[in-house]
């Protein structure tokens, strides 16, 4: 991997040099609220889209990585650590509190985002098509998007009486996404009960508080992204059918996910990043909605929990999981 190359050139001589070439780069800085491994595809997309804008790293720019590894309040700090390295621009991607912390520590550096919230509510940008400050990017409509999901799942599980909500309460869309939700499981005739996460013990215990037959709606959030594997086998150690906000979890093992291809996201960050770098401003460029979702549906999962996928969902999917 390329982290791991990098990681063995700075263990030889090869280190001080390149120290120092990067040091006369143009820096783009990159926070974010989870952790590199998890985001090892995501971060290959968003190479490629600087490579397409003619930004190749380590040739003509530097990228400033820095992680809160699942802990936001740690964001402000290393926010204010970038300010200081005067990176070119910070780009804060998947990950809404790296956003918002960015924003707080600058208002002068260009900040490109991707969030799942409307960025104008958050204080942002003044609207989408003219942020008018420092910051622009993409927003994921993560109210209208989990909506869909609960109706997604309520098809794959339509004798459930209850589904279940998995949602970190610090999370920015956290009240209007439980809001959308508890709507939209009226209408479909099905209770809502929501759930609180934001530690490991706390995902355990909502797990057990769930009843037999429940479905469940992950919410979007890092926090849950880089613990896909634990909530994946935590649905299939207790047979809970459970749709998620992303791709990465039908390939994890996951029955079923809804939601825009971040990694394609990243890439097309990449290029925006690319042209606030050869000196376009973030106020000149409209904030963009991801206008592509895709569903994937693993049958090896719904196989295991016994779930009969209809014909219909997997005529509408995008990628069937054998």
């Amino acid at each position: 991997m390329a982290r791991r190359e990098f990681i063995g050139l700075l263990g030889g001589g090869l280190a001080w040099p390149l120290a120092a070439r990067a040091q006369q780069l143009p820096a783009i800085g990159f926070l974010h609220s989870g952790s590199p491994e998890p985001n090892a595809k995501r971060v290959a997309g968003l190479r490629k889209g600087l490579a397409d804008a003619g930004f190749v790293e380590g040739k003509n720019v530097a990228i400033e990585f820095r992680w809160a590894e699942g802990k936001d309040d740690r964001l402000p700090e290393l926010a204010s650590d970038l300010v200081r390295q005067r990176v070119a621009v910070i780009a804060t991607l998947s990950s809404t509190a790296a956003a918002v912390a960015a924003k707080a520590a600058t208002s002068t550096i260009p900040i490109y985002f991707l969030v799942a919230d409307p960025p104008d509510e958050l204080g942002l940008v003044s609207s989408l098509n003219r942020p008018g400050g420092n910051a622009t990017g993409i927003t994921t409509l993560a109210v209208e998007v989990a909506a869909k999901r609960l109706s997604l799942l309520r098809e794959l599980a339509p004798k459930a009486i209850s589904i279940a909500l998995l949602v970190k309460p610090s999370h920015p869309s956290a009240k209007p996404v439980t809001a959308s939700l508890q709507a939209a499981a009226r209408t479909l005739g099905v209770e809502l009960d929501v759930l609180e996460a934001s530690t490991d013990r706390e995902i355990e215990e909502a797990y057990l508080a769930l009843r037999p037959g429940d479905g469940l709606v992950v919410a979007t959030d890092p926090f849950f992204f880089i613990r896909r594997a634990q909530l994946v086998a935590l649905s299939a150690r207790h047979g809970v059918p459970t749709i998620y906000d992303s791709r990465e979890f039908g390939e994890a093992g996951g029955l079923m996910s809804y939601g825009p291809n971040h990694v394609r996201l990243w890439q097309q960050a990449g290029t925006y990043i690319g042209r606030i770098l050869k000196g376009e401003k973030p106020a000149d460029l409209p904030v963009t909605q991801a206008a592509i979702f895709e569903m994937v549906i693993n049958l090896k999962a719904a196989k295991a929990l016994g779930v009969a996928v209809p014909d219909k969902l997997i005529a509408l999917a995008d990628e069937v999981i054998e």
